[in-house]
């Protein structure tokens, strides 16, 4: 402990002589990186027109710390070259595989560069002069793709760059804070709930309750008098247009990561009465606000750009999430065919081709959010034979999110009075697949730069080899795009 008490004293020290001398305005606040500092120093000794270049971590151009850096080098055309490298002990043997690190060459305040060089993922320096691999970005680019921070998007190819460069062109992203104030193409907000250390005092299983007198009731509740306590959602219990994917069960052998998923059987889908297994219960006085309107739209924070999708979202029942479950909200009042276009298209793969030029690791913070390109409310008039996108939207979203009775809410804020759809796998795969057709339609993607998006969902297509040999999903999409074009909206596709 003493050891530690030191460390953090000279942490602290550090800290406050390198806010103090003025040199590091840019880098200098927050958590210090030396590296950061070395960086900085740098661009204040090269001469106005002179140049440096620099091996440094990645996070000089991707972490939100180092944003205000980066946005003023490369949206001012001052960027010559960034190829970013990940070592895998090719390069550092002593350093972890999983480091990633970056040659960053940047001008003087009066030298200018027209574009940037670019290359991400690198294992070796001979990928640079590799056309597909190395590719430029204009500083318009920088400011297009990430407005608010000016960070640097990862693209693994040109066409990867060129795809998500036409995208940002055509679409807005979902809020924007690069002219002052908020330019909100939904009028969004964000929220997280419950943190699972810091709230964990709020915390009660299903025993303690049961031995403090309350009882189980409708909608997976427990209620004791006028005391009402609410299941606390997890994020690892949600997947994409389902907020009934997975229970929670309890390993106390694990001392990290007590807490185990286990998924839902067909059979358990197929129940409208069934809830998941609950780890936590959280009372309704401590909840927040919009329990008027009856559900809530999350999505799951914790992901990676490897998995099999990105970006998960759901409308879920109102209740307690927690902060690996993040909530967007809109006004009290909004039509909930708002919400169905906004999970919709978080759950589109041409936004999940997007997002995944965005991340780094494998936290999906709301700046990353923030910044992605959005389908406009007013897009959603397009018409595809009879029938608007808007409305094909919310009549598929509306089919594949009120399964259970606890989704009954939102069914009747979409008009909806019937009973729960049947859980039908082949049928959600065909509803799933003519959204995934329609959203490249809105991006204005053509067939070629779908089926190529496709390609680059590897484990999508595995499992769908594995288990109809063959990539079924492409296949439905590509097929739905075109009966989309011909205005056959309600024809199911022969794949």
């Amino acid at each position: 402990m003493d050891e530690f008490d030191a460390a953090k004293e000279r942490a602290d020290s550090l800290g406050q002589l390198v806010r103090r001398s003025g040199h590091y305005p840019l880098l200098g606040g927050g958590d210090i990186n030396l590296y950061s500092l070395f960086v900085e120093r740098a661009m204040g000794l090269v001469k106005p027109d002179g140049f440096v270049g620099l091996l440094t971590p990645s996070g000089i151009y991707a972490d939100k710390t180092a944003a205000r850096f980066f946005k003023s080098v490369s949206t001012k055309g001052r960027v010559s070259g960034l190829f970013d490298f990940e070592n895998k002990k090719i390069f550092f043997k002593d350093v972890h595989a999983s480091f990633k690190f970056c040659v960053l060459v940047f001008g003087g305040e009066e030298r200018r560069f027209d574009e940037t060089e670019c290359a991400f993922f690198l294992h070796d320096t001979e990928t640079i002069k590799d056309p597909e691999r190395c590719f430029p970005l204009a500083p318009d680019d920088f400011a297009r793709v990430n407005p608010n921070t000016g960070t640097a998007p990862v693209f693994r190819s040109r066409r990867d760059a060129e795809i998500t460069r036409e995208i940002y062109e055509r679409h807005p992203v979902l809020v924007d804070r690069s002219g002052g104030g908020e330019r909100k193409v939904w009028p969004v907000r964000y929220r997280t709930m419950f943190h699972m250390a810091n709230d964990s005092h709020l915390f009660r299983t299903a025993a303690q309750l049961d031995a403090e007198g309350f009882y189980p009731v409708e909608g997976n509740r427990w209620k004791r008098g006028d005391e009402i306590y609410l299941p606390l959602y997890e994020g690892k219990m949600v997947q994409a247009f389902d907020h009934r994917a997975a229970g929670v069960v309890v390993n106390p052998s694990n001392l990290y990561r007590s807490g185990q998923k286990v998924e839902a059987t067909l059979e358990q889908h197929q129940n409208h009465e069934w809830h998941p297994n609950i780890r936590y219960f959280i009372n309704q006085t401590d909840m927040k606000d919009d329990g008027d309107r009856g559900y809530i739209l999350t999505y799951k924070r914790i992901t990676a750009p490897t998995n099999f999708r990105t970006m998960i979202a759901a409308v879920g029942p109102y209740t307690a999430y927690e902060t690996n479950a993040n909530n967007i909200l809109l006004p009290t009042g909004t039509d909930a065919g708002a919400y169905s276009c906004i999970v919709a298209n978080l759950n589109s793969m041409s936004f999940d081709f997007v997002v995944r030029q965005k991340i780094q690791g494998t936290t999906l913070n709301w700046y990353i959010v923030e910044q992605l390109p959005f389908i406009a409310p007013d897009d959603y008039d397009q018409k595809f034979g009879d029938m608007a996108a808007g409305e094909i939207v919310r009549e598929h979203v509306l089919e594949l999110t009120y399964t259970a009775h606890d989704m009954k809410p939102f069914a009747r804020d979409l008009g909806y009075e019937g009973q729960p759809f049947v859980w039908n796998e082949d049928d959600r795969r065909h509803l799933r697949a003519r959204l995934d057709a329609l959203y490249f339609h809105l991006y204005g993607l053509s067939r070629e730069d779908a089926a190529y998006v496709m390609e680059t969902f590897p484990i999508v297509r595995r499992e769908d080899e594995k288990r109809f040999g063959k990539y079924r999903t492409k296949e439905m999409v590509l097929a739905y795009m075109n009966a989309l074009s011909a205005g056959d909206v309600g024809v199911k596709v022969g794949v």
